[in-house]
């Protein structure tokens, strides 16, 4: 290798040891839990942020919500390593689970209904999801409409009126169908490594 190449080569570490990785973060973070560790620590560490004052910020700003709660974060770093972070409402899915007091959606949506919320629960959702950043230009009838979508989407069917007795009996004949559906998943997860073991 001439010494021409050498220089050449030393030259293009140094521009790939400076790059820069373009566009925001965009991620899902734990109300209250930001740790360091994988994978928000990895892909803040790559850019360049203060992992511990990004963590420290982020508990800080999300201090007023139950703790766990997912929050769709946008992280902009900028070329001084400084950061913009913008935080946004939980989720739909989030919202509606709550309303309908289940933990999880359906596996087959259209198929199985995996709970149940009023109108005026789904009026109450997009009222509080039409303050997200990403609604400020939407009427109410569009969040709701996007709300609509995403019960369907989780499983959850739309209904004017719930009696709770009989919502009751649905929920606990629901959790007995949740149990045979994970011993399901479970035998076929056996024979998969009975067959290539």
């Amino acid at each position: 290798m001439s010494a021409k190449a050498k220089v050449a080569a030393k030259g293009m570490k140094k521009v790939l040891e400076k790059k820069v990785l373009h566009g925001p973060l965009r991620t899902y973070i734990p109300a209250g839990k930001a740790s360091g560790s994988p994978p928000l620590g990895t892909q803040l560490g790559c850019r360049g942020v203060n992992i511990p004052g990004f963590v420290k910020d982020f508990n800080e700003r999300t201090k007023n919500y139950k703790p766990g709660v997912p929050i769709p974060s946008i992280v902009e770093v900028k070329a001084d390593r400084s950061y913009k972070l913008t935080l946004q409402l939980p989720p739909f899915p989030y919202y509606l689970f709550q309303a309908a007091g289940i933990n999880r959606g359906a596996m087959k949506a259209g198929w199985e209904v995996a709970g149940k919320i009023t109108l005026k629960h789904l009026y109450e959702i997009a009222l509080i999801k039409s303050q997200d950043i990403a609604y400020q230009a939407s009427t109410l009838q569009e969040v709701v409409e996007v709300a609509m979508h995403s019960a369907r989407h989780c499983g959850i069917q739309v209904v004017r009126d719930l009696d709770p007795v009989e919502y009751g009996k649905f929920l606990e004949e629901r959790v007995k169908i949740i149990q045979q559906q994970r011993d399901e998943l479970q035998a076929k997860r056996e024979a998969k490594l009975l067959r290539t073991g």
